[in-house]
């Protein structure tokens, strides 16, 4: 079977789906790779770097697709027409924020597997794409805060004078938001932390932060996957008055918050912007997804009462070298548990390949996202 790998075609997308070094492994898993001449170059990873490690180049992108039984991409769907029926498409579809993306790739023919939806089961943790990306997205998050706030974040003891470290507050503590505050603490910011689940506070604490207490009932703020689920108007009306005090405290707020195929929910309005002390930095990580401050605008930087608000979108793609690297090795993992005898094995006793399964034989097949379209249950 031939492994296709196509240089991204998504706006601004500098990130490649296979890197050179996991090559070895695809190959000995029984399959081909062939890999469009380019594709790795914006994430640094060279032809001949590919073409060592045993892939084949192809120079004609229409050719690679058409020669493809499995095409394995960081965004899809993708350029439909370029797509055959029968054929096997791999990589981030975002099914749940855009559902339609499962209609299109459905009348396409194509069998689609979306990265999102892989189940949260130990087995499946070698193969998590949300959480290797959202690790790069923390970590390059408070840089951004870090380039961006006029302050330095260490304590410094200087012949000048004592400089006070900069305050930090990250609001979620998923991946993300854990990664953002070992990066912050090791800057030498002094960190603080909030998040809905409280099982979180251990681990908020073993990375240096201090975790914010709020009286609210989250019980049900958890789903059974781990994710973070939405909660009513007034449980976020409640949560946004007793984090109000903390955010304007803080020099640096990083925002995490997101509920998967839903608008992320607001926690930091414009009010509570207005109570920071100028030079401030927000940095909204649900900006994607309508994000957690008020006043963020996707793609933008705002000022607004003399804070700075960011609302980055794709961060992974500004790490590309090493977000590559990672997604590259979680791919592998997957190709690897739905091969066998180099050839794709569609075992849907296996709740990896049938919970990513979003569309086979002209359908869409993943029961959250037929509900989503308003299609009647398989």
């Amino acid at each position: 079977m031939i492994v296709g790998v196509p240089r991204e075609s998504h706006l601004g997308e500098r990130r490649v789906a296979i890197v050179p070094s996991v090559v070895p492994s695809l190959l000995k898993a029984g399959v081909e790779v062939r890999v469009e001449a380019g594709a790795g170059e914006s994430a640094g990873f060279s032809d001949a770097t590919y073409e060592s490690q045993g892939a084949e180049l192809v120079a004609e992108r229409r050719k690679l697709f058409s020669e493809a039984e499995l095409l394995v991409q960081v965004h899809g769907p993708g350029e439909l027409e370029l797509l055959r029926r029968g054929q096997f498409v791999l990589g981030l579809m975002n099914p749940l924020g855009a559902p339609e993306n499962g209609r299109e790739l459905a009348s396409a023919g194509v069998t689609a597997f979306a990265l999102e939806l892989l189940p949260r089961i130990s087995r499946a943790q070698p193969m998590d794409v949300l959480s290797s990306m959202a690790t790069v997205a923390g970590y390059k998050a408070v840089l951004l805060a870090a380039a961006e706030l006029g302050k330095l974040f260490p304590m410094m003891i200087t012949a000048a004078g004592t400089i006070t470290p900069a305050r930090v507050f990250v609001v979620g503590a998923g991946v993300a938001g854990l990664q953002a505050i070992a990066t912050a603490h090791r800057l030498g910011g002094v960190v603080q932390a909030y998040d809905v689940r409280p099982a979180v506070k251990e681990q908020v604490e073993s990375l240096g932060a201090r975790f914010v207490e709020m009286e609210l009932e989250t019980e049900a703020a958890e789903e059974s996957g781990g994710y973070a689920k939405a909660m009513g108007e007034e449980f976020y009306r409640r949560q946004r008055e007793l984090m109000d005090q903390v955010v304007a405290e803080s020099d640096v707020v990083i925002t995490t918050a997101a509920v998967p195929g839903k608008q992320a929910p607001v926690l930091i309005t414009g009010a509570m912007v207005e109570k920071m002390a100028p030079g401030s930095v927000i940095v909204d990580l649900a900006a994607e997804s309508g994000g957690n401050c008020e006043l963020t605008r996707a793609g933008e930087t705002v000022q607004a009462h003399g804070a700075t608000i960011l609302g980055p979108v794709n961060l992974p793609s500004t790490v590309p070298y090493h977000a590559s690297q990672m997604y590259a090795k979680n791919v592998t993992a997957f190709v690897e548990n739905l091969v066998d005898g180099g050839q794709v094995k569609l075992d849907l006793d296996d709740p990896i390949v049938s919970d990513t399964l979003l569309t086979h034989e002209g359908e869409v097949v993943n029961p959250r996202v037929r509900e989503l379209l308003g299609l009647p249950k398989a």
